[in-house]
């Protein structure tokens, strides 16, 4: 046993105190290397024997030496810094993290927290039987039956909708005034707003608007402050005697409810909004009927208006209906069948838009699905005639809008040269126009033409401010000398003289690089 101790000291020991020798050697050295009295004894030792030139190697040498002790200080240092830092830094980013996870589990307490109230709004979300009894605490089947009991013992939860039922039941459609034209259309509503409403605007602002009728539901007015674009679609409802519905878009609007109220589970009411009530008082005529999204995009516009984006976008009008309630009740207003409404057809949605600091960005979503127009300076005062309102319905519009879609088709030549473009800007840019652009395209220019404008101002007007607004979300930097090629490609197609709005946009966006 003992020989085996014997060897295992000798064979780690020779490991163990070579690993020694190697520390203690270190240490060693390192105490060697800054012991500044050895140095001194060596000067001493050779003081006599140093003659002048000699002394001369010597200072220098100590110089140098001196200089290489304190480069190797400065090195110890900055590495003692550097890790020191490290550390902290590790531990910052340790305690960011905790912070990061206590904060994130404070969101998912604050979001459950939002979605059992907003759980009680049942007409907006649509809870489940199961979610309905587990949040009231009350058995599914009892609560309809207390329901259904409520609705048949004569009490209405739409109290502003069961209204216009009353007032509209014995409604007596006027006779309207058909025989009015596009172009004198356009013109009487900018005479008619000059001479009644003292609100000036220029024919070509008056004919994109009018235009913009026949491609999209949802007309988005922008610009700086102050140039009438609320004034617009306000006049457009006093011209067609029939006011515009003002709907004042606040910071907090974050989903539908902000449009279409919402049923009260403790009252039993529904708490209706004013466009609710307009939207149900549409579906009693053919007026046309105008909504103003007044500062739409203070909110944002993907978040409250999502729902209407996707339903105004299904190609049938059948299809055009939105859920108000999950149940029926006997004592609902008649146009909500099995808790439904119908979008009215003779309904426009328009909005205004200013871009500044306090408002967001309009997504492509949104801009893609509506036809934006610029209002960027003030309309000049002119002398109007005296212009009465018109008394015209939506079919008799739409007829007009439909004529001038027939009439002034977009021609081949064009709509090769808008192919051939759409290349261009595929390859250079990475951008296509989309096949909604493109139907869009072929509804508004006609309907523009039939309004008194030309086919190529239509046409570039709609790539301006459908297509080239896009490369605003393009690195301008990248882009700029592509730019260049672009326009001399548009003066090709469509000749020097013609196009001036986008080339004017092209120009003004290498001036932002």
């Amino acid at each position: 046993m003992d020989t085996v101790f014997k060897f295992l000291f000798e064979f780690l020991g020779q490991f163990f105190g070579s690993l020694w020798s190697i520390i203690t050697g270190v240490f060693t050295g390192l105490g060697g290397a800054f012991d500044f009295g050895a140095y001194i004894n060596i000067i001493n030792a050779y003081t006599t024997e140093l003659g002048g030139l000699a002394w001369v190697v010597a200072i220098i040498a100590i110089v140098l030496l001196a200089a290489v002790l304190a480069l190797a200080v400065w090195l110890i240092i900055v590495a003692i810094k550097k890790f020191i830092r490290s550390h902290r830094r590790r531990k910052d980013t340790e305690s960011l993290v905790k912070e990061v996870q206590s904060l994130n589990k404070e969101v998912m307490r604050l979001n459950l927290e939002k979605d059992k109230i907003l759980s009680m709004k049942v007409s907006q979300i649509g809870l489940n039987p199961n979610e309905l009894s587990e949040l009231t605490g009350e058995e599914l089947e009892s609560l309809n039956d207390h329901e259904q009991e409520e609705g048949s013992n004569g009490d209405k939860r739409f109290y502003k909708l069961s209204e216009i039922d009353d007032l509209w039941s014995t409604y007596v459609p006027p006779i309207y005034d058909n025989d009015i034209t596009l172009p004198e259309f356009c013109e009487s509503f900018r005479n008619f707003a000059g001479s009644r409403l003292k609100l000036y605007y220029d024919i070509k602002i008056i004919r994109l608007f009018v235009a913009s009728f026949a491609s999209t539901r949802l007309i988005i007015l922008q610009g700086i402050s102050g140039t009438g674009k609320t004034s617009l679609p306000y006049a457009f409802g006093k011209f067609v005697s029939n006011p515009a519905v003002i709907a004042s878009v606040q910071p907090s609007w974050r989903d539908r409810s902000e449009l279409f109220g919402y049923f009260n589970e403790f009252t039993k009411k529904y708490n209706e909004t004013e466009l609710l009530r307009a939207m149900y008082e549409a579906s009693y005529n053919e007026n046309i009927y105008a909504v103003i999204l007044d500062e739409m995009n203070i909110a944002r516009v993907e978040y409250y208006f999502a729902e209407m984006l996707s339903i105004l976008e299904m190609p049938s009008k059948d299809e055009w209906v939105v859920d108000i309630v999950p149940n029926s009740w006997p004592t609902d207003p008649r146009h909500i069948v099995n808790g439904q409404l119908k979008i009215p057809p003779n309904m426009w949605y328009i909005g205004t838009a200013n871009n500044d600091d306090s408002t967001f960005a309009i997504t492509d979503k949104v801009y893609d699905r509506a036809m934006p127009i610029d209002i960027n300076t003030k309309g000049v005062a002119f002398e109007a005639p005296d212009t009465e309102p018109v008394n015209i319905n939506y079919k008799h519009f739409e007829n007009l809008l439909n004529h001038a879609k027939a009439t002034y088709v977009v021609s081949d030549e064009n709509l090769k040269k808008i192919n051939l473009l759409d290349d261009y800007v595929i390859e250079h840019f990475r951008i296509a126009f989309g096949n909604r652009i493109v139907k869009q395209l072929r509804d508004f220019v006609p309907a523009y033409v039939g309004c008194g404008g030309t086919e190529i101002d239509g046409l570039d007007y709609v790539l301006a401010h459908k297509v080239f607004r896009k490369f605003e979300a393009l690195n301008l930097s990248y882009i700029r000398d592509e730019i260049d090629g672009l326009l001399a490609y548009i003066d090709e197609l469509f000749g020097e003289e013609n196009m001036n709005e986008c080339k004017d946009y092209l120009k003004m966006l290498k001036k932002l690089v």
